[in-house]
C-alpha cells in the first residue's frame, strides 16, 4: 500500500494565524490543500433533491457533510453514485466495502499509526478513487452551510464500534508522510476543522472485515451568532462476507457526543467540555486579536480544499474476491 497525494499550500497569512494561536495553546487540525485539483472541484445546487429508501453504496464517490434546510442542521450523504446526485440520509445509507479494497500494511514505519505488522492485509478505502471500491470523502458545500456558515465547521469523531481498527488519513505526494486524522484506538472525541467550501477525501483504513459503526460530530458557528451541533452514526460494511442487513440491524451503544434529537435544529449549543474544543472557532482568543487576525485572513481561510492526491498500489489485493453489494432488498449502487 503506496500512497501518493497533494503538496500542502498555506497562506502567509493563515500562517501567521496557525502562529499565534499556537502561542495560546490552541493548535488546531486542518484537512485542507490548494483548490487547484480538478478532480475534486464541485458545485451543489441549492434545489438538490433529497433521495428515498434504503440503499447500499458498493462503488461510486459519496461525501459525507452538514446540511442547513429550514433552520434543521444535519449530517447525511451526498449521494453522486448515480445518474442524479442526490442528497441521503444517515439511516438510508450503508457504505459497503469489498474485499477489493484488500491492500497490504506497507513496510514503513511512517505507517506505524496503522496498529499493524508489516504484510497485514486491511480494508483500504483510498484517498485516489478506486473504481471498483466505494469513495467516501465529506464537504462543506450546501449552499445554505456555505451562505449561513462562519468560516467552517468541526467534524469529530466521537466513537467507533466495530471488529477492528478504523484510520483515517491524508498523505501528499509520493514522498509526502502520513497525516492521521482520526484513530479508532484514541478514546478522546477528536477534531478536526474543515473551512466552509472544502471537498476532501482521505484514506479511510479497516482492520478486520465487520460491520463499522462510526459516531461523527460536525458543529460550527453560523454568522448569525447560533452554535449549532449534530451527531450521528455512519454505517460501514467491511468485506464481502457482511452484508448490509447485518450493518443496518446494528446497534451503536459508544456513548454519542451529543444526542441528535436535541441538537439537529439551528439553536444555541452549549459548551459540552469535549476534548480539543473551541477549535471549531476561535475562543478563548482576546476579541483584539480575533480581529486582528481574521482581518488579515478573511479570504484566505474560506475556500481551502483538500484535493486528493493519495493512489494506493493494489500489490497485495485479494485479487480474486469479487464486489459484493447489500444483500437485502434494496437500490444496491
Amino acid at each position: 500500500m503506496h500512497l501518493s497525494g497533494t503538496r500542502r499550500r498555506r497562506s502567509p497569512a493563515l500562517i501567521t494565524l496557525v502562529a499565534l494561536l499556537a502561542l495560546l495553546g490552541w493548535a488546531p487540525e486542518v484537512a485542507s490543500a490548494d483548490d487547484t485539483d480538478p478532480g475534486l472541484a464541485q458545485t451543489i445546487s441549492p434545489d438538490q433533491a433529497t433521495g428515498t429508501g434504503k440503499v447500499t453504496l458498493t462503488k461510486g464517490h459519496i461525501d459525507i457533510g452538514p446540511r442547513l434546510v429550514d433552520g434543521a442542521w444535519s449530517l447525511q450523504v451526498h449521494d453522486d453514485t448515480g445518474p442524479q446526485s442526490l442528497w441521503r440520509h444517515l439511516d438510508d445509507v450503508v457504505l459497503k466495502v469489498s474485499d477489493k479494497a484488500i491492500l497490504t500494511t506497507p513496510d514503513n514505519d511512517d505507517y506505524s499509526f496503522l496498529h499493524q505488522k508489516p504484510g497485514t492485509k486491511v480494508y483500504v478505502i483510498p484517498q485516489t478513487q478506486n473504481p471498483d471500491v466505494v469513495w467516501v470523502g465529506w464537504n462543506t458545500q450546501d449552499p445554505n452551510v456555505m451562505n449561513s456558515l462562519n468560516l467552517g465547521a468541526t467534524f469529530s469523531l466521537a466513537g467507533v464500534q466495530g471488529p477492528g481498527d478504523m484510520v483515517v488519513y491524508l498523505q501528499s505526494g509520493n514522498l509526502g508522510k502520513p497525516q492521521p486524522l482520526w484513530d479508532s484506538t484514541t478514546k478522546k472525541r477528536q477534531d478536526l476543522w474543515v473551512d466552509v467550501n472544502t471537498h476532501t477525501h482521505a484514506n479511510w483504513v479497516f482492520s478486520k472485515p465487520g460491520v463499522y459503526l462510526v459516531d461523527f460530530r460536525v458543529s460550527g458557528e453560523l454568522k448569525s451568532g447560533t452554535k449549532v451541533s449534530t451527531d450521528q452514526v455512519v454505517r460501514f460494511a467491511v468485506g464481502d462476507k457482511t452484508t448490509a442487513a447485518q450493518a443496518r440491524a446494528a446497534t451503536y451503544h459508544g456513548a454519542k457526543a451529543a444526542d441528535p434529537a436535541a441538537s439537529s435544529t439551528a439553536k444555541p449549543e452549549s459548551d459540552d467540555g469535549g476534548s480539543n474544543t473551541g477549535r471549531y472557532v476561535v475562543y478563548g482568543v482576546g476579541a483584539a486579536l480575533v480581529v486582528l487576525v481574521l482581518a488579515g485572513i478573511g479570504s484566505a481561510v474560506r475556500g481551502h480544499r483538500a484535493r486528493r492526491a493519495a493512489e494506493a498500489l493494489r500489490a497485495g489485493a485479494d485479487s480474486t474476491a469479487a464486489t459484493s453489494g447489500g444483500t437485502d432488498a434494496e437500490d444496491d449502487r
